[in-house]
C-alpha cells in the first residue's frame, strides 16, 4: 500500500504540479492587482461584520471553520517535514506559496459564494457546486465530488489522527489505540450534532488553540532573538541554491515548500470555498477576502512560528537526498522528521515540557481539521445525493466511514498515513486548480464590482444578473425577492 501511495504522489506532486500551484496564484495575483496587499485592512474588517442566520453562519465562523481546516498537523509535523527534506530554504517557498496562494484562495472562495445553494435549510456550496453552474460541466462536478469525499473522510482524517496518537503517546505513554478510540467518541458527538455544532466548537477552540501556540512560539523566539539575522540568511540562502551546503538542493526546497505549504493553508485546494460557501454576507467578495486572510494566519503566522522555533534553537535534521540515510545536516541524533523538531526546540527554553505541549497542540489543531474535514465531505456528499431519504443514509455512512478512518490512522505508520493524505490532496488540487482557471471571469467579476461599490461608499450587495453571471441561483432568487419587496 505505501509503494502504491508513494508512486501515486509521484504523479500528482510531479514538478509540473509545484509550478502549476505557483503558476496559479502567480497569474490570479497579477490579475486581482495584489489584492493580499491593496485589501489587507478590509480582510479584517469584515471577520467580524457578518452575522449568522438560521441557513448560514458568520464571517468568523466562516473563517474560524475553514481555519480548523488549514491550521492542523501541516504546521507542526508539515513545516518540520519541510525543513528536513527540503533544508530551511522549504521555508521561504512556504512563504511564497502563501502569499500568492491568498488571491487563489480569493478567487475560489467567492466562486463558492456565487454558485451556492440552499439544501435543506442550510447553505452548501464548493468546487462541485461552481463546476457544474459556472463551467456546466457535470461529469467534472461529480468527479470532484467524489475525489473530495474519498480525500477528506477516507484519506486524509489519518494524518491527523496520526500525529494526535503518537504525539500522546511520546509524552504519556498512552497507547495510539486508546487515543484513537477518545479522539472518535468526541469527533462523534460534534459531527451528529451538525455544521452549527462545528462551527460554535471551531469558533471558541481555533483562536483559543492559535494564541497559546503563539504565545510559546513568541517566548521561544525571544529567548534566541539574537540569532534571527542568521536564520533569515539561512532561509533566503538555501531557498535561492547560493548557500554552501545547502545550494544543491534548491529544487527539494521547492517541492516540500510548496508541497507542505499547499497542505497547510490548502489555497486552491477547494476546501475553503466550501466554509466560505456556509456564511451568511451580502456579497460574495467579502468571503473571498475573509478566506483570503485566513491563508496569512496560517503560513505567515503558526507555520513561522514553528519554523522560527525549529530552526533558531537548532533542533534539525537535512536528509541528503543522494544517500540513502545520510545527512547534510544532522543535529538530532535517532529523531524522525515531524513533532518531534518541535517537541525538541520547546524543550531548550521548558525542559521536559515539549512532549506535553505539543501533544497538546496537535490535538486542538488535528482535532479541529477532522471536523472541518467532516463538514467538507458533507457538503460533496449533499451535492451527490440530494434525494432526501437517501441523503440521510449517505450521511450516516460518511460519519461511520470517518470515525473508522481516524481511528486507522491512529494506529497506522506515520509514512502510510502521510502517503495515503497526500494523494487525497493532490486529487483535489489538480481538479481545483484547473476549474478556477476556468472560472477567472466571474471571480474578477465578483471583485471589480465589489471594489466599485466601496468606492461609492456603499455596502456592497450582489446582483449576479447586472454582471452577467449565469446560473448563480440563490443570488437570483434573493434580487427578485429585493425588487418585489422594494
Amino acid at each position: 500500500m505505501l509503494e502504491f501511495a508513494n508512486w501515486l504522489n509521484g504523479l500528482l506532486w510531479s514538478d509540473v504540479m509545484i509550478y502549476f500551484c505557483l503558476g496559479v496564484g502567480l497569474l490570479f495575483s497579477i490579475l486581482t492587482r495584489f489584492l493580499q496587499l491593496r485589501h489587507f485592512k478590509e480582510m479584517i474588517k469584515l471577520i467580524f461584520k457578518g452575522k449568522s442566520s438560521s441557513a448560514g453562519i458568520s464571517s468568523f465562523q466562516a473563517l474560524s471553520l475553514a481555519l480548523s481546516g488549514r491550521v492542523g498537523t501541516g504546521n507542526i509535523a508539515g513545516v518540520a517535514t519541510a525543513i528536513a527534506l527540503g533544508g530551511p530554504g522549504a521555508i521561504f517557498w512556504m512563504w511564497v506559496i502563501a502569499f500568492i496562494g491568498s488571491a487563489s484562495a480569493f478567487v475560489e472562495s467567492a466562486l463558492g459564494q456565487v454558485y451556492k445553494e440552499k439544501q435543506d435549510g442550510q447553505y452548501r456550496g464548493g468546487p462541485a457546486y461552481y463546476i457544474e453552474k459556472g463551467i456546466g460541466w457535470k461529469w467534472f462536478a461529480v468527479i470532484f465530488a467524489v475525489a473530495t469525499v474519498l480525500a477528506l473522510s477516507l484519506l486524509m482524517p489519518g494524518i491527523q489522527s496520526n500525529a494526535i496518537a503518537t504525539s500522546v503517546e511520546g509524552a504519556f505513554n498512552a497507547p495510539t489505540w486508546v487515543t484513537g478510540l477518545i479522539i472518535i467518541s468526541i469527533v462523534g458527538v460534534i459531527i451528529f450534532g451538525g455544521i452549527k455544532w462545528i462551527a460554535n466548537v471551531a469558533q471558541v477552540v481555533v483562536p483559543f488553540m492559535a494564541i497559546a501556540y503563539m504565545i510559546f512560539a513568541l517566548i521561544i523566539i525571544a529567548v534566541n532573538i539574537g540569532q534571527i539575522p542568521a536564520v533569515i540568511s539561512l532561509i533566503v540562502s538555501s531557498a535561492f541554491g547560493v548557500h554552501a551546503a545547502l545550494g544543491g538542493i534548491i529544487g527539494m526546497a521547492i517541492k516540500w515548500g510548496v508541497m507542505r505549504g499547499v497542505f497547510s493553508n490548502e489555497a486552491g485546494q477547494g476546501t475553503g470555498p466550501h466554509a466560505a460557501a456556509a456564511a451568511e454576507v451580502s456579497h460574495p467578495a467579502k468571503q473571498g477576502l475573509v478566506q483570503s486572510f485566513s491563508v496569512y494566519v496560517d503560513t505567515l503566522l503558526v507555520c513561522t512560528a514553528t519554523a522560527f522555533m525549529i530552526l533558531l534553537t537548532g533542533m534539525y535534521n537535512v536528509v541528503d537526498p543522494s544517500g540513502e540515510g545520510t545527512f547534510i545536516y544532522q543535529y538530532l541524533a535517532n529523531v524522525d522528521a515531524g513533532p518531534l523538531y518541535t517537541q525538541a526546540a520547546i524543550d531548550t527554553v521548558f525542559p521536559g515540557f515539549g512532549p506535553a505541549f505539543i501533544a497538546l497542540a496537535l490535538f486542538f489543531f488535528a482535532f479541529t481539521t477532522i471536523m472541518a474535514y467532516y463538514y467538507m465531505a458533507e457538503t460533496n456528499v449533499a451535492y451527490l445525493f440530494k434525494n432526501a431519504s437517501f441523503n440521510k443514509i449517505a450521511m450516516f455512512v460518511l460519519k461511520i466511514v470517518l470515525l473508522v478512518a481516524v481511528f486507522q490512522g491512529a494506529v497506522r505508520e506515520a509514512d502510510l498515513a502521510w502517503a495515503l493524505g497526500e494523494v487525497g490532496l493532490g486529487l483535489m488540487v489538480w481538479l481545483n486548480l484547473i476549474a478556477i482557471l476556468i472560472l477567472a471571469k466571474p471571480a474578477l467579476r465578483v471583485l471589480k464590482d465589489y471594489e466599485q461599490q466601496k468606492k461609492q461608499g456603499l455596502d456592497p450587495t450582489f446582483d449576479p444578473v447586472k454582471l452577467g453571471i449565469k446560473n448563480a441561483t440563490f443570488w437570483e432568487e434573493e434580487q427578485k425577492k429585493k425588487d418585489e419587496s422594494a
